[in-house]
Order: C-alpha cells, then sequence, then structure tokens
C-alpha cells in the first residue's frame, strides 16, 4: 500500500493515535489497534450506519469490540469520526476520571454499546443484540415499513475465541440463523503468552461451519484494502446466516522490531521503537497525536452522512407513525425504557387460604400476569424452564422458522452464554430481558451478571433451587454460599422473597428498577403464604426490609432477621419466645442492596440501635449478616456444605428450626 494515499494516511492515523496514547499512559495494548486499522477504517468510512452526532440512534449499526484491551482502536474511530470524544480524552487514557478507561465502558464513553475487556463477552453481547434486532423486527416491522434493519458487528480476537462463552453463543447464534450478524477474527495469531501455538490450534474455520455460521477469509488484512472490502460486502449481503470473516493480520504491524510478537501485546512500543515505525511508515515523528488536516475531514464526513442517514430513518418513521400510531408510541416507549401506565395492576396478590406454594411457582404466575401487560418483556432458561418456571403461557417460541413474535428463549445448557446474551439484549434496547437457571449455576455466568450490573442494565435474573431446601440432590446442587456470594456484587439486587406475596413485589422491584441487574431467588419447597395486608402493609415491602410482625407492646428485646424462607422459622421462633414472655420482632429482607439505599431514620427503626440481642437467619452462609446483628447478636445459617437427604431433615440436622433461634435467642438475653 502506498503510505502517501489517502487511505493508508487514514489507516496510520488510526494506529498512531492508539500508539501515541498507550506510550502516554505507560500502559495498554498497541499491537492489535495497529493491526485491525485497515479493516476497522473501511468499516467506519464506507459501510456501518452510525451518527456521531446521536450515538443512541436507534436505527445505527451496532459496533462492538469484543477484543476490549485494544480499546484505543475504538476510541481513535470515535475521534477521528467526530463523536464527542476530543483529543484531549485521548492524551488523558487510562487515567483518572477520563474518558477513555483502559476497556471501553457502556455508558461511560460516547458511542461505546457494551462494555468489553473480558474476553468472549463482547461478542457473545453481539448475538443477543442480534436476537434483540430480530424480536423487536417481528413485532414492529410491518410490509413497506421495515424499521428494524440495522446490522450487529463485532471485532474479536484470538482470546476471545478461546473462551468457552463466546463458543455458547456462537453455536446458538448459528443455532437461530442470525442473519444480521457478522464477527471479524483478528486472527494475529499472538497473546501474552506468545504464539497461539503454545495452546490453541484449532480449526476456527470449521468450527464456525459446524456452528451453522458463513465463514470468509482474508489472506491479508493488512495491505489488502480491495480483499477486505470485498469480505465486508459478501458478508453484509448474507441475511440468512451470521458470517464470520477471518481476517489474516500481524500484530504491531509497521513496527520493525516488535511487529508480529507478544512484546507489543500488552505494553508500550517504546520511545525509539514508536520513531522507527513512524519513519517506516512514512509518519511524522513529531508531534505525537499528529491527525493530518484532509484526514481529519475524511473522517468527519462521518457527520454529514449520519445525519442523512437519521434523517431518512426518521422520515420512514414518521410513516410509520401515520400508518401505525399505536405501534409508533409503543416503539417510543420500549425505547424509553418505561413500562406500560398501569402495568402494575396486574400483579397477583396470593391468599393465604390458597395453600403453600413454592416461590419458583408464585413467579411463574407473576412472569404471566406481568407479559400479558409488558410486551417486551422475554426470556427463558438455561434448559430448565419446566424446573424454573419461567415459560410464558402462549408466548410463542423464538425459534428459526416459528411464527414471528415468540417470547420464550431456549438458550440451552449454556448458562454463561445465556448471561452474555441477555446483556446483549439490554443494552441493544426495546426488551426487558430476564434469564433462569438453579442457583447454584449462577456460578456459571458470574462473570455476565458482574459486566450487567457494571453496566448498570436491566437484566433480571431468576435462579430458583435457592438452599438445602433442594435436599436429595445433595451438596453439588444447594447453594450455600451463592446469596452471600451475589450480595458482594456492586450494583447488583438480590431479592430472596419469603412467600408469593412477596415474589410479587420482588419481581415489581425487578421491573421498575433500569439502573441494574436484579437475582430473585426462590425456593423449590412450597412455602406458606404471608397475608398479603402484613407483606405490602405501608409500602415498605419496597424499602428492601421491612418489620413483619411486631412484639407484644412494639417494643422488642430481640430481633430476628430473615429472608426467603427461614422468614417462616423466625416467625415461629418468635411464638415460642413470646410464650416465655420476651417479645421479639420479625424482620422479612427481601432485598439487602434496598435496604441500604433507605434513609439512616428507617434503618434505625428497622433495627433500633439499642436492641442488641439480634439473631439472623438463613440457609446459607452467615457472611454478611454481622452488618445487621452486631457484636452482641449471632447468625443462625450453615457455613459448610450441604449434604443428601430430604430438605426437611436437612433443615433440622443444620439447626435451621424455630426451636434451634428461639434458643439462641434466649441465650442472647
Amino acid at each position: 500500500m502506498d503510505q502517501g494515499t489517502l487511505d493508508a494516511r487514514a489507516i496510520n492515523a488510526i494506529r498512531f493515535l492508539s500508539v501515541d496514547a498507550v506510550q502516554k499512559a505507560k500502559s495498554g495494548h498497541p499491537g492489535t489497534p495497529m493491526g485491525l486499522a485497515p479493516l476497522s477504517y473501511l468499516l467506519w468510512t464506507r459501510y456501518l450506519r452510525y451518527n456521531p452526532r446521536n450515538p443512541d440512534w436507534p436505527g445505527r449499526d451496532r459496533f462492538v469490540l469484543s477484543c476490549g484491551h485494544a480499546s484505543m482502536l475504538l476510541y481513535s474511530l470515535l475521534h477521528l469520526a467526530g463523536f464527542d470524544l476530543s483529543l484531549e480524552d485521548l492524551r488523558q487514557f487510562r487515567q483518572w476520571e477520563s474518558r477513555t478507561p483502559g476497556h471501553p465502558e457502556a455508558g461511560h464513553t460516547p458511542g461505546v454499546e457494551v462494555t468489553t475487556g473480558p474476553l468472549g463477552q463482547g461478542i457473545s453481547n453481539a448475538v443477543g443484540m442480534a436476537m434483540a434486532s430480530r424480536l423487536l423486527a417481528q413485532r414492529f416491522n410491518r410490509p413497506g415499513h421495515e424499521i428494524v434493519s440495522h446490522r450487529v458487528v463485532a471485532l474479536c480476537s484470538d482470546g476471545d475465541l478461546m473462551e468457552g462463552v463466546a463458543s455458547e453463543a456462537a453455536s446458538l447464534a448459528g443455532f437461530h440463523r442470525l442473519g444480521n450478524l457478522v464477527a471479524f477474527y483478528d486472527d494475529n495469531r499472538i497473546t501474552i503468552e506468545g504464539s497461539t501455538d503454545l495452546a490453541f490450534r484449532e480449526d476456527v474455520a470449521g468450527r464456525f461451519r459446524a456452528y451453522g455460521w458463513n465463514v470468509l477469509s482474508v489472506a491479508d488484512g493488512n495491505t489488502d484494502l480491495e480483499g477486505l472490502s470485498r469480505a465486508i460486502e459478501a458478508a453484509f449481503a448474507e441475511r440468512e446466516r451470521p458470517t464470520l470473516v477471518i481476517v489474516r493480520t500481524e500484530i504491531a504491524f509497521g513496527s520493525p522490531n516488535k511487529h508480529g510478537t507478544a512484546d507489543a501485546h500488552g505494553s508500550p512500543l517504546g520511545e525509539a521503537e514508536i520513531a522507527l515505525t513512524k519513519e517506516a511508515l512514512g509518519w511524522p515523528k513529531e508531534p505525537a497525536f499528529f491527525i493530518p488536516d484532509d484526514v481529519l475531514a475524511h473522517f468527519r464526513e462521518a457527520v454529514p452522512r449520519g445525519e442523512r442517514l437519521e434523517r431518512e430513518w426518521r422520515v420512514r418513521m414518521a410513516e410509520y407513525l401515520r400508518a401505525f400510531p399505536d405501534l409508533a408510541m409503543e416503539w417510543e416507549r420500549v425505547h424509553w425504557g418505561d413500562l406500560p401506565e398501569g402495568w402494575a395492576d396486574s400483579l397477583p396478590s396470593f391468599p393465604p387460604e390458597g395453600g403453600a406454594i413454592a416461590t419458583r411457582s408464585a413467579s411463574r404466575q407473576v412472569i404471566n400476569a406481568i407479559a400479558a401487560r409488558v410486551p417486551e418483556l422475554a426470556g427463558g432458561s438455561a434448559d430448565l424452564a419446566p424446573s424454573t418456571e419461567t415459560l410464558i403461557k402462549g408466548g410463542g417460541e423464538f425459534l428459526p422458522g416459528a411464527p414471528p413474535g415468540g417470547r420464550n428463549f431456549h438458550f440451552g445448557v449454556r448458562e454463561h452464554g445465556m448471561g452474555a446474551i441477555l446483556n446483549g439484549m439490554a443494552r441493544h434496547g426495546g426488551v426487558v430481558p430476564y434469564g433462569a437457571t438453579f442457583l447454584v449455576f449462577s456460578d456459571y455466568m458470574r462473570g455476565s451478571i458482574r459486566l450487567a450490573a457494571l453496566m448498570g442494565i436491566r437484566v433480571i435474573y431468576v435462579f430458583t433451587h435457592d438452599s438445602i431446601g433442594v435436599g436429595e440432590d445433595g451438596p453439588t446442587h444447594q447453594p450455600v454460599e451463592h446469596v452471600a456470594s451475589l450480595r458482594t456484587m456492586p450494583n447488583l439486587y438480590v431479592l430472596r422473597p419469603a412467600d408469593a406475596n412477596e415474589t410479587a413485589a420482588a419481581w415489581r422491584m425487578a421491573l421498575e428498577r433500569t439502573a441494574g441487574p436484579s437475582a430473585l431467588i426462590l425456593t423449590r419447597q412450597k412455602l406458606p403464604v404471608l397475608p398479603p395486608e402484613a407483606v405490602h402493609r405501608d409500602g415498605n415491602v419496597s424499602r428492601g426490609a421491612y418489620i413483619y410482625e411486631e412484639g407484644a407492646g412494639g417494643s422488642p428485646k430481640v430481633i430476628l432477621a430473615a429472608s426467603g424462607s427461614e422468614v417462616h422459622v423466625a416467625l415461629g421462633a418468635k411464638k415460642l419466645l413470646e410464650a416465655d414472655g420476651i417479645p421479639a420482632r420479625v424482620v422479612s429482607f427481601l432485598c439487602r442492596e434496598r435496604f441500604e439505599e433507605q434513609p439512616e431514620a428507617y434503618r434505625d427503626m428497622v433495627f433500633p440501635p439499642a436492641v442488641r440481642a439480634r439473631v439472623s437467619v438463613e440457609a446459607g452462609s452467615t457472611f454478611g449478616w454481622e452488618r445487621y446483628v452486631g457484636e452482641k447478636g449471632v447468625s443462625v445459617g450453615i457455613d459448610r456444605f450441604g449434604a443428601s437427604a430430604p430438605g426437611d431433615r436437612l433443615f433440622r440436622e443444620f439447626g435451621i428450626t424455630a426451636e434451634a433461634v428461639a434458643m439462641r435467642a434466649k441465650a442472647l438475653l
């Protein structure tokens, strides 16, 4: 490639903005941006639909940098294309409070679609985006009025394709024949430890063909712009199945001493090597962060082009509004993330006389009541829907060849893939996704849950079989440590309802929460139903923890705090204590995180500082309860693995009984 052409200089501008920023930060990954610059240049100047002046335009193509360690590639593109990201922002790469953190963060930097860095997540998010766009297209598109037609484009690396989560998601993408999904694989054959020959020699093309993907390849991704263009055009023309384009590149292309080596993967090139590289590629050595005027003008053509593309889409939307006013209003509503007016009126109320019911079964009734009023609610299970009870009755199946509009997703035995796909659906917009599995298997999707919390997106997890109540399946399936572990994650609501009515309240809290994910922790075993008027008294159930039952005279000597099925254990202990003249208060902890958001006055009202005799009850790890029981209190729980036996026997053997709790409370007094 002649380095004097506009194309070559534009590509080098991407390279050296990335190289200079990494060098200034003395930290980062320069090699991948250098190798991917030609492909990225073509995508961003000729093929992707986006508007730098409105990064959230719903009609845009979604671009996902799955290899998030190459973040400076994306930041360079965003600045050059005219997004609200200045050259000074690039100079502040990886610095305190900068808009250019070490890995891309959704909601932090304009133009960043998803938070990436943990490998395999981005391409899996892209699968979720493609699934969400299909769901929306089936719901909203009408003949002659195609308002959902965008593509989802991901750049991924060797590391992405090694991670199991990407395999799970890619398998599902091929199954669903997601024709608007295109992934470009940067086949540079280098990882941090060295050549991929150390651990990765598989036939990637063969694997993806087996998944059902269309597979293309470009032998020279460093200089063959025509070959890259042909591959992009062929990939974008394919609409019947997802496409993987394998692009052979050289990491740190142009660097005389570090090209093709692991030295360029996770460390700055160094001042001397940067000077040599700039000389080799015909780029001025000074100043750093140099952008030729004509190169910048060339990239900034994206601004009027993007405004024109959005304007044309808005014209189509105006025609759609005239033809389908109700649907157009629904489109606006779901993309704002608002719930339908009066949706919560459909939430069921459960009378005690209806008999005991497992909270997973109550959740099924709540899901179906919500689904009837909230059409954007969609989700499924990791092959456990009959056990997690998460099917939307009459909601149809999201399957290739099935009637359009199905809202029941079948993720197969792919918990981690499911979690990452849910994140992509939520970030895409227009869908409120949920996913279900047994609580013990939340371990498999923890990386995805963490990213949902970091992005602050509305994803709902339905985790059933929540304790030793699982019984005979034994310790492999008894999640004694999982509730405590999930509670340590910032920005995740962990909701463990005590009965069917608290389950309805938990779903309402999760649906109304737009700034982060929520995990509903539900029982397999049946639980007595608490009177709805007691659960909803004063609306305090929505505060996360509330006084469910007060001792005689309203002045307790002991506080019994519990969550989930153990609230009933605490209520039994209260009766025993009061038979001995000891007034006790029972506090139901639906959601600890929500409780911590309440004013101090409310928290002190629930836990009066003067009452120091406190007992927590939860059939799991006692970790974290010390915050509420204090130095003088005790925690009744299980700080070991469970055992295989009927659930009621296990509760007795582990001391999770009313008698044991009452005895521990008396000992405090």
